[in-house]
């Protein structure tokens, strides 16, 4: 994988991206955009996406509307995108807990009318972002490799996530679509606006901006493998590129191991906190005590490799997060009553 290589593969491409306005798809949308890809549709329900977010380029075209929709659908494919990054989700385990009939229906049947579209409009290739968080289960042994497959699931999120692996790999066996999986791990970085169903780090810097002690489980020993957003976006756009990875499924991690506790301190250093941490109960389905994935066969397959240190990470989270305050402010999604997973105020 190289820029070179990069540029060619989408310059002068329309290429569609689901979920386009959230926290990696509008990362990945400025990265195409800037490439010069022809046109780069971006399908979303705006319900954890912000337009705000979104480069104003000529060759970037918003439709705001859902995965199951058919009307949507068909106005999106009219476009004839060559590429697909399917990055749309009902995100994540707690929601799912919540609202399982909705999981299901977005990240079950949406996936599949995804395929179905891109089937039958001759899509050249379909990026699935899939979550190697969720699909391995309590029980893989650590690194988690791509091989271990666990049917002890513990949250509807975790189910459809690999429902929609399952569904890839049925439309490259039956109909020979070239789709790829791609198994992202704890993203964050700029872009992802805080709110009860987010991931803990951009939760954690809203938090501490607003002065409040950060919340963590237990004596704060959990690990996570956090992946910086740029990262990520490298592996994508090299997973739309080789065709080795047609067919395969891989993790996208930085392949290093972070305490949630750690976690809390240093983004409480860098905001200036002083309210410290505090201590509640576990969720029911938060089963896993550490997390930490081997990007090996990323690396052999597409030549992926996670450059940026969590610390220089966790810096651009920050910085963006002060540079963009009030758009944050206003559009966090944290709803009091709304799920038992909500932060005490």
């Amino acid at each position: 994988m190289n820029n070179t290589d990069i540029n060619k593969t989408y310059e002068g491409r329309t290429v569609l991206v689901t979920g386009g306005a959230g926290a990696i798809g509008s990362n990945l949308v400025k990265k195409l955009s800037n490439l010069k890809a022809k046109t780069v549709i971006v399908l979303d329900n705006m319900v954890a996406g912000h337009q705000w977010a979104l480069p104003q380029n000529k060759n970037v075209l918003l439709v705001k509307g859902d995965i199951n929709d058919d009307i949507m659908l068909k106005r999106v494919f009219a476009e004839s995108p060559s590429i697909v990054f399917h990055l749309a989700a009902f995100f994540a385990n707690q929601n799912s807990v919540d609202y399982p009939e909705k999981d299901l229906t977005t990240n079950g049947m949406g996936t599949l009318k995804l395929l179905e579209y891109s089937n039958l409009t001759k899509v050249d290739r379909f990026v699935y972002g899939s979550s190697g968080c969720s699909i391995y289960g309590k029980e893989a042994p650590l690194p988690l490799t791509e091989e271990f497959m666990s049917l002890n699931l513990s949250s509807p999120y975790q189910i459809t996530k690999m429902l929609g692996e399952i569904y890839c790999n049925f439309y490259k066996a039956h109909y020979g679509l070239k789709t790829v999986k791609a198994r992202f791990f704890n993203s964050y970085g700029p872009g992802e606006v805080p709110g009860q169903y987010r991931n803990v780090i951009p939760n954690f810097i809203y938090w501490a901006l607003k002065g409040l002690p950060l919340p963590i489980t237990g004596d704060g020993n959990q690990t996570r493998d956090f992946t910086y957003v740029g990262d990520l976006i490298n592996g994508l756009l090299a997973a739309g590129l080789e065709d080795q990875a047609i067919g395969e499924e891989f993790n996208l991690a930085a392949g290093r191991e972070i305490k949630i506790g750690e976690l809390a301190t240093m983004i409480n250093e860098r905001t200036g906190n002083k309210a410290g941490i505090k201590t509640i109960p576990k969720r029911v389905w938060d089963t896993k005590t550490r997390l930490l994935a081997s990007v090996e066969k990323a690396k052999n397959l597409i030549g992926y490799e996670p450059k940026t240190s969590f610390e220089d990470g966790l810096d651009e989270a920050v910085k963006w997060f002060k540079e963009n305050w009030n758009e944050i402010d206003n559009s966090h999604s944290f709803l009091p009553g709304a799920s038992s997973a909500h932060r005490e105020s």
